[in-house]
């Protein structure tokens, strides 16, 4: 079976490449910069992206089965984007497509929601074999937001100390990923994913803190204070704003355990202790230990 992974050197594309090969099966994946991609040698890397579809046609030439991951931030060109790839899927005889949906679907989320849901019915009426992953908060995210000040300081920040999470692993989506396009029984479902704990933000330093093997500091901040560290680490202002307006929500309307992981995958899914165990280099203080491993390993 031939697979085409978008997104292959994201977060979650680069961990679904590694399960997919390891299962035996033969992987593409679509990249605009195939020189740095650092991809294993055994994908077989096309040039091209998701924005304009360039290369986007040899990539699906004589696939069975496809990871959609859209990226595009504008509702309009997302469906448009959607639109036109399922009609190049179709066309190369691709027969499965799992696209990277959001909890915000689930939740109806004003702005996200319509537009995930949107190409969730473009790809839908797609005639293809389909199935939508919902993740929630990615763990990932906390490399943005609070691993500057655990490389440099031991401390974690946050304005919202009590606000809760079930941040997810993000091999946990990749598996749940990979289930549904190499096995059967997974067409026309959509799996809510979250991690298997509601973790306060003191908690989820202290799992992060148990993952890492060494102590770190909690300090409650201000609002202002909390943006001010991100923009700082190197997150865009607009991008701050939407993970602090998200966390202001969470604090008001906590999200749920969902428990799709455990019934796709048969196991329980990983903790945040696991994750920062698994990312131990990104989260280092040690330069030579980053420089090592700098996109973390998954194990399990």
């Amino acid at each position: 079976m031939t697979i085409l992974v978008t997104g292959a050197t994201g977060k979650t594309g680069r961990v679904l490449v590694d399960r997919l090969l390891g299962a035996g099966q033969r992987v593409r994946a679509l990249t605009r910069n195939p020189a740095n991609a650092q991809l294993p040698d055994a994908v077989e890397v096309v040039a091209g992206n998701l924005t304009d579809l360039t290369g986007a046609a040899t990539a699906l030439d004589g696939v069975d089965g496809v990871y959609y991951m859209s990226g595009a931030l504008d509702p309009q060109h997302a469906i448009q984007q959607a639109r036109a790839f399922v009609e190049l899927a179709t066309g190369a005889g691709a027969r499965r497509i799992v696209d990277l949906s959001g909890l915000a679907v689930t939740v109806r989320r004003p702005g996200s929601y319509e537009m995930l849901r949107d190409v969730e019915e473009v790809i839908e009426a797609s005639g293809l074999e389909w199935t939508h992953i919902r993740p929630g908060e990615f763990a990932s995210n906390k490399l943005d937001l609070w691993g500057a000040s655990i490389r440099a300081e031991n401390m974690v920040r946050s304005a919202f100390p009590d606000a809760l999470g079930v941040p997810v692993h993000e091999a946990d989506i990749a598996e749940v990923a990979a289930a549904a396009l190499l096995s059967d029984g997974h067409a026309g479902h959509a799996y809510s994913l979250s991690g298997p704990q509601q973790l306060t933000h003191r908690e989820q330093a202290a799992a992060i803190a148990q993952g890492l093997g060494r102590p770190l500091s909690f300090e409650p901040v201000t609002y202002g204070q909390a943006r001010a560290a991100y923009i700082t680490a190197g997150m865009p202002w607009d991008i701050a704003e939407y993970l602090l307006g998200y966390q202001a929500e969470y604090a008001q309307e906590p999200p749920e355990v969902r428990l799709d992981v455990e019934q796709v995958l048969g196991k329980p899914g990983r903790t945040l202790a696991q994750w920062a165990a698994d990312h131990a280099s990104n989260l280092s203080n040690d330069p030579v230990r980053q420089a090592k491993d700098p996109a973390g390993t998954v194990t399990g």
